[in-house]
Order: structure tokens, then sequence, then C-alpha cells
């Protein structure tokens, strides 16, 4: 549906009460102010479109909660950028709207530039320690794929696997911890306490997770399947949250990580078959 001045007017009232939200509850005293600037021009915007309609709107109330869980729940960043990128379809057609009237061509100026204004907000601990996160997740992705893949050919017991999956996934949780603190020690404005803890966690939440379908089921082929699913949708779901968060290409980030994971387990796959040949196991 083509927007129409009616809902670009209910847009920026919508979006003041967003910002307004937003700035109150977060605790960072420059975001709070970025974001209540911003939306004491959303509440300008929603004035100046009024006077050319001549109409009352009510905010969305359902996109308020929306964007207000995701900021408290996943961070400013994304869930700003993630709003903005919705916004950004709509301006070629807001132009249209706003020829013959000056003042909403100015709105439209205040849109364009709001984005450049949130990326020189944001300033989130869980962005500044995204390099570790990402190492967590990577590492326990490559490696534990490849590690269970080899298992379920060279063992073929579901609990077995599971239970030697789990002891290789808190040895090599805490073995990425320590290498993260010890990196990270050198690195300046870094606390290497809190690097290990983003690493070791987001490594041992990714090892639950893949191990879940052993625990779960009998077969192990259908816990294979179901642990590269599992692999796949963690890739899709933190590299949609880091690419938004940080105005990058989706795909590309995606198809890499993906791309090495399926690699090393098909690599492992294959060690795990000749492994079982060799040495008889299961026979």
């Amino acid at each position: 549906m083509a927007p129409t001045l009616e809902g670009m007017q209910r847009g920026e009232i919508t979006e003041h009460n967003i910002y307004g939200l937003l700035s109150r509850s977060t605790k960072d005293a420059h975001n709070r102010a970025v974001l209540a600037g911003i939306a004491a021009d959303e509440l300008r915007h929603y004035n100046a479109l009024k006077e050319v309609t001549g109409k009352e709107f009510q905010p969305d109330t359902m996109k308020i909660r929306k964007y207000v869980f995701l900021g408290r729940a996943l961070g400013l960043a994304f869930a700003l950028k993630l709003m903005e990128s919705g916004e950004e379809s709509a301006q070629e057609s807001y132009a249209r709207l706003a020829k013959g009237h000056p003042e909403l061509r100015r709105i439209i100026g205040d849109e364009e530039a709001h984005e450049k204004k949130l990326i020189d907000m944001i300033k989130e601990e869980r962005l500044d320690y995204a390099s570790a996160i990402v190492l967590g997740l990577n590492d326990a992705l490559v490696e534990l794929t490849g590690a269970l893949a080899g298992l379920t050919l060279a063992l073929q017991e579901s609990r077995l696997i599971a239970v030697s999956g789990l002891i290789i996934g808190v040895a090599a949780a805490l073995s990425m911890a320590a290498s993260s603190y010890l990196s990270s020690r050198e690195e300046q404005g870094r606390n290497p306490q809190k690097s290990a803890l983003y690493t070791g966690t987001t490594y041992m939440a990714t090892v639950f997770l893949l191990l879940l379908p052993y625990f779960l089921l009998d077969n192990v082929y259908a816990s294979l399947a179901a642990m590269f699913a599992i692999a796949l949708a963690l890739v899709a779901c933190y590299t949609f949250y880091i690419s938004t968060a940080k105005s990058q290409r989706f795909l590309p980030r995606f198809a890499e990580m993906a791309a090495i994971s399926l690699t090393v387990a098909a690599i492992s796959f294959a060690i795990g078959y000749f492994a079982r040949i060799l040495f008889g196991l299961g026979a």
C-alpha cells in the first residue's frame, strides 16, 4: 500500500513515543540526550503534518511495544536500525507526497539524517564486545558441528554422543574463555573479564543448543539433521542481528559462516566414517 500523508503523520507520532520511551529507559546520558532530541524532532514533524492534514492521530501502540521491547531486550542499535531500515523504503514515496509542501521536504531531510545520528549515538557494550561473541559462537559452531558429525558416524548411540559432545564442549568453552581473556589484556579499552564472559557464555549456550537433539531423539541421523538445522538457524539469527545493528550486508556474512561450519562438519563426518571402519567401532 502506497504511503499517505495521514500514514506518515501517524508514523511520526508513533516514533515520537518510541524514541521518548527508549530515552527514558536508557542509562547512558549521551544516548538518552540524542534519543530525546530525535523524539522532539518527530513531534515537530507530526505537528507540521497536522497543519497540512488538519487531523489528529493516535500512535500505533503495537509498533511502540514491539520496538521498545526490542530496544530493551536486544539493544538500541538493533531496534532502531531495524526501524530506520523500514523507513528507508518509504522515503521516495514521501518525497512525491511532499511536492508543493516545503515544510514536508524539510521533514524528509530530517528523516534521512536520523540514521547517521543513530550510528553516531550508539554506545553499547554488547556491540563493543561483538568480536568476543563472534569468537564464542563461530568456534562453537565450527568445532562442535564437526565433532558431533564425526562422533555420530563413529559411535552411533545418541546418549554416548551427547555426553562426549558435552565434555568436548565444556572443555572447549573454558579454553576459549581463557584465550579471550589473555588476548583482551593486550587490547586498549577492553575488559578481559567481560571478554572472557561473553566468549565463554556464548560458546556454552551454543553447545547446549547443538546437543539438545541428541538428548531428545533416539535416531542419531535425525539428531544430526536437527543439529545442522539449529546451527544454520543460529548463524542466520546472529548474522541478522549484527548486520542490522552495524549496517552490514547480511548474505555475505551468513554464507561465509555457514560454509565454514558445513565444510568442517563434512570433513569430520568422513573422518568418523573411516574411523568406524578402521577400528571396527560398533561392529
